[in-house]
């Protein structure tokens, strides 16, 4: 972590693909694809600047099993997680309201969690500066293993309109 002025960046992650069926939907595993999009995204994190200090991971299989691959491929020290149920059924307002809570000295923020509450947070806070691309995409929706990425002047005072998002990222395929 760096001491800043209480901001960074943070990263929309949605989980990587998942096999369809599972006793329940909280229980469903990552697919072959979904385990090999984990490991791409690490790595696309890693070559970017983007290794976080702190992953917000939900409690679904699927999203922790993603954080899993992602932080085997992000090499260097082991960053700090939290798992949570609540972000599980988060909307987008329980996912600000978690970014705003995060310590100010974070730089960088993962959030690994569910459709269509990712790309309806990134869109929610593109604020002016946006890349246009990205923010086309984040409107139409992340697909799996696909992150938004956006630079935020302070985590506490986040508000809609109020990050510039400056990529959309989909894994290969």
């Amino acid at each position: 972590m760096s001491a800043g002025a209480g901001g960074g960046r943070l990263v929309l992650l949605r989980h990587a693909k998942a096999e369809p069926d599972a006793p329940t939907d909280a229980l469903r595993p990552l697919a072959l694809t979904g385990r090999r999009q984990a490991g791409q995204v690490g790595a696309s994190l890693a070559s970017s600047g983007l290794v976080p200090d702190l992953a917000l991971v939900s409690s679904a299989v699927r999203t922790r099993q993603t954080w899993d691959l992602v932080r085997s491929a992000l090499g260097g020290p082991e960053p700090e997680a939290e798992v949570s149920d609540r972000l599980y059924e988060a909307g987008t307002s329980d996912v600000l309201d978690m970014v705003r809570a995060v310590d100010p000295r974070v730089a960088t923020l993962l959030v690994v969690g569910h459709e269509p509450t990712m790309s309806s947070l990134a869109a929610t806070l593109a604020g002016p500066g946006s890349d246009d691309a990205a923010v086309a995409t984040v409107r139409t929706g992340l697909s799996t293993g696909a992150y938004a990425v956006l630079e935020v002047p302070d985590w506490a005072g986040l508000e809609p309109r109020g990050a510039t998002l400056t990529a959309a990222v989909r894994p290969a395929r």
